[in-house]
């Protein structure tokens, strides 16, 4: 990869032709970043569907995980092996989301955490957290957590259904596209 600065603007020449540099776009005033999709990976069953739908946006796409895993050979496909640890891998995104990114999860801390960054948030069944709705979240995990301590809940949440992935890739291509009209400079 060749990278050459023209004008204000830091932009990629691959293979494939012209690409903005993936890591930042710097303006004089701010520093604007290209969409980007995290993906809480360790035990997310629709990261096929994020490989399609970034690969038809051009989006990047970083997989965050505990161990490694096997990810697409494409260059917008990149995996982030972190240290075995509490929240390592929350702590990671965290770190690197920015406003108008997309995350996949369906931890409810990590949503919350991601939408305090201006992030986007979608679960694997296709349901956005919002401001509206996290601290409702919050509470029902809570409430279940303790249901589960005192022995009155067995199991996890019931298996991803078909319905559930129709409704995911919907809910994504919403997001992204209502997040170019907003942010124009996100369009690759």
């Amino acid at each position: 990869m060749v990278f050459k600065h023209v004008n204000i603007i830091q932009i990629c020449i691959t293979e494939s032709g012209i690409r903005w540099h993936p890591d930042q776009i710097r303006s004089d005033s701010e520093d604007l970043r290209l969409l980007h999709i995290f993906v809480d990976a360790d035990a997310c069953p629709v990261k096929n569907e994020v490989y399609r739908v970034a690969g038809r946006y051009s989006l990047d796409v970083t997989l965050v995980a505990n161990s490694w895993m096997r990810v697409p050979d494409e260059r917008w496909v990149a995996l982030e092996v972190v240290e075995d640890g509490f929240d390592a891998a929350d702590d990671w995104i965290v770190e690197h989301v920015q406003p108008h990114d997309i995350v996949i999860t369906a931890d409810i801390p990590l949503a919350s955490r991601c939408l305090n960054e201006g992030a986007r948030v979608i679960r694997p069944t296709g349901k956005q957290f919002t401001e509206n709705n996290i601290c409702e979240a919050v509470a029902t995990r809570e409430l279940l957590s303790e249901l589960r301590d005192a022995g009155e809940i067995t199991g996890g949440p019931p298996p991803l259904k078909k319905r559930d992935r129709s409704h995911f890739l919907q809910q994504l291509d919403e997001v992204i596209q209502s997040i170019r009209r907003k942010q124009p400079f996100n369009s690759a």
